[in-house]
């Protein structure tokens, strides 16, 4: 019955689980221009990687999150009790993934996490990974809603990818605007002391 009812249903949702998986993986090319902005700012080495491992590394693990989804889901499953055991499996999971993220963004050192991180960065991707593990459980008895369940979460993830994505690259990108100017400024500051101090020295022979 369910290879009867399974497939059909499972079709249906192919295009846009098409689409999910396009945009998770297009998007995923913005996180390089994430890494590239990095490397021009001037700050302490540890403090760049506790960043990267509590803000850049989980936007990346989002966007893989629905390309694996969509990947799953269009499938040829014949059983709904498999699927549902491989959901089940990914949002247990993410959901542990997701307490190491809380974990690491705690030790970010010279920062401090505002509410609108914790929003973006842990509760909406919480959320998400905690549909797929009810929809694990709706989907044997409930497919159709199960599914929804599934876009629902597919949807939050890339929403939360992208909003996350584009705050780091406004952030990073202003942040080393202001790491360019600051060795700018101090090359300049330099140069002025360097021609001070030997306009000072060609004025002492001078009056040697």
């Amino acid at each position: 019955m369910l290879q009867g009812s399974g497939l059909p249903l499972l079709s249906d949702w192919q295009n846009f689980y098409m689409i999910m998986g396009t945009a998770a993986a297009t998007l995923t090319g913005l996180m390089f221009v994430v890494t590239t902005l990095i490397a021009g700012i001037d700050a302490h080495l540890s403090t760049l990687n506790a960043a990267v491992s509590a803000f850049n590394t989980p936007t990346v693990v989002h966007f893989g999150t629905v390309l694996l989804l969509a990947g799953i889901l269009s499938a040829p499953w014949q059983m709904f009790s498999s699927l549902s055991l491989l959901l089940g499996l990914l949002g247990l999971g993410m959901v542990f993934y997701s307490i190491i993220v809380l974990w690491r963004m705690w030790r970010v050192p010279h920062y401090q996490s505002t509410l609108e991180d914790w929003s973006w960065y842990m509760a909406f991707p919480l959320i998400a990974n905690t549909l797929l593990i009810v929809a694990a459980f709706v989907l044997p008895k409930n497919p159709s809603s199960a599914l929804y369940l599934v876009g629902s979460a597919m949807m939050l993830l890339l929403l939360v990818g992208i909003r996350n994505a584009w705050d780091m690259v406004t952030f990073l990108a202003v942040e080393r605007a202001h790491s360019e100017k600051k060795s700018q400024d101090e090359k300049s500051s330099g140069s002025s002391s360097q021609e001070n101090k030997t306009t000072n020295n060609k004025a002492t022979r001078r009056r040697n």
